[in-house]
């Protein structure tokens, strides 16, 4: 047996209510925990003394882009960005070029993510064949999995809406009968119309038609009605509007099984970031007002919003030069979320470390049932060796070309942060991390 001890550092884990200064002692050959305590001995030791000793974070909404474009990320360059910004697990989405709509095409993506020997990744499937909207891909098969592999661990159209109520009604009870959930792109594009940036007083200003929030309001209404029809698991992608956020208050409160997610740029930034016309700050939701954020950050206090999401959407630097109106929607996350979410919502009390850390841990792994493939999000003794140590104390500046990704389309780079991971260890494999390399 090969042990590693992570020493002295502050485990932290909300989920199992652990916050003591402690060892953890870790199998690396078997790659789980043997023991949490003090005094621990090992054959190598990692000092984590000053260092927050979490669960790895698991992230379940990122796009990697492989196949089709790989100049603007591969599975590899995702996987590596992944442990470079402290992330042991990532869920990729099925928008690839072709779509991730077969099982060839999820058996590929763990075959790429195995020869990376990074993060853990997990590859969600098309809801529909082609993403087209139309005919159900074939869900079941897909959940199978070959040579020891997972299948699809949840069913999306990412990217799109499925446009039919019949067809995600169908696409609900078929998940639901194979016990997964369904994440849905809530965008209504009759609405929206391929508008650029959310419908506001700064949209008027600037003389561009917007997407109101509307948009995504009667999409999430729609599903959530859907779901409860089907009895099924329904996942939001990336909430971003108020009155979204009250419509899965209201189901929760109904003892539906609907569960939802955020990412950072929904909580720090709003639609006056696009006053420059700065391609930065387009995305898919748009940044919207001071209002929806202020929804988003209350609604990610209470748990009405279950989980942190970075949406990893990378792109190519000639894409996302171009004039804002021509330029692609999406901005990189893997490698500034945890720095930008510490510095500005735990620092100043606006978020608990408690609610910050089990928002990357244990919610993402019940939003998605990662815990069918071995991610618990926890760390106890018999359980996977995954694990982020954060310095809460490292100060840097996010410099986006010193980053593992492909992608450089950051709306936080320059951003002095204070807050890092230093060590992302993946079934006890230890991987430096930005607090290391910065």
């Amino acid at each position: 047996m090969s042990t590693l001890v992570l020493k002295s550092g502050r485990v932290f884990d909300p989920a199992q209510k652990l916050d003591q200064v402690a060892d953890v002692l870790i199998d690396t050959a078997a790659g789980t925990v043997l023991k949490i305590g003090s005094g621990l001995q090992g054959d190598k030791v990692l000092d984590c003394k000053g260092k927050l000793v979490c669960p790895g974070f698991v992230d379940i909404h990122v796009h990697f882009r492989e196949p089709g474009q790989t100049a603007k990320e591969t599975i590899a360059s995702g996987a590596a960005a992944a442990v470079n910004g402290g992330f042991a697990t990532v869920v990729v989405m099925p928008n690839t070029d072709p779509p991730l709509d077969n099982p060839a095409a999820i058996a590929y993506q763990y075959l790429q993510a195995k020869n990376a020997g990074k993060a853990r990744v997990f590859a969600m499937g098309c809801i529909t064949r082609q993403r087209a909207g139309q005919e159900l891909a074939e869900l079941g098969i897909m959940t199978r999995g070959s040579g020891g592999q997972p299948g699809a661990v949840a069913f999306s159209d990412d990217g799109d809406a499925v446009p039919s109520s019949m067809t995600m009604r169908l696409a609900l009870e078929y998940a639901s009968a194979l016990d997964c959930v369904v994440v849905e792109h809530c965008e209504d594009r009759a609405l929206s119309c391929g508008s650029i940036m959310h419908e506001g007083k700064v949209s008027a200003a600037l003389g561009i038609n917007g997407y109101p929030s509307a948009a995504e309001e009667i999409i999430v209404a729609r599903d959530i009605r859907l779901a409860k029809l089907a009895n099924a698991r329904f996942h939001v992608a990336h909430v971003s509007a108020k009155g979204s956020v009250a419509l899965v208050h209201e189901a929760k409160a109904k003892g539906m099984r609907v569960t939802t997610e955020v990412t950072p740029h929904h909580l720090l930034l709003t639609d006056e970031c696009c006053r420059g016309f700065d391609p930065a700050f387009k995305m898919d939701p748009p940044l919207r007002e001071k209002s929806d954020y202020e929804a988003c950050l209350a609604g990610l206090v209470d748990g009405t919003i279950d989980c942190l999401v970075s949406d990893h959407a990378p792109h190519t630097r000639e894409e996302k030069e171009r004039e804002f109106v021509d330029a692609p929607n999406g901005v990189i996350g893997l490698e500034s979320s945890i720095g930008v979410l510490l510095t500005n919502l735990v620092a100043p009390g606006k978020l608990s470390l408690a609610r910050f850390v089990e928002a990357w841990t244990a919610a993402p792994v019940r939003c998605l049932g990662l815990d069918r493939f071995g991610v618990t999000g926890a760390l106890t003794a018999g359980g996977p060796a995954d694990v982020t140590v954060l310095d809460p104390a490292h100060e840097w500046t996010l410099d986006v070309n010193a980053f593992k990704s492909k992608g450089r389309n950051c709306p936080f780079n320059g951003w002095k942060l204070k807050g890092a991971p230093v060590y992302t260890i993946v079934g006890g494999v230890v991987h430096e991390a930005l607090g290391i390399r910065h």
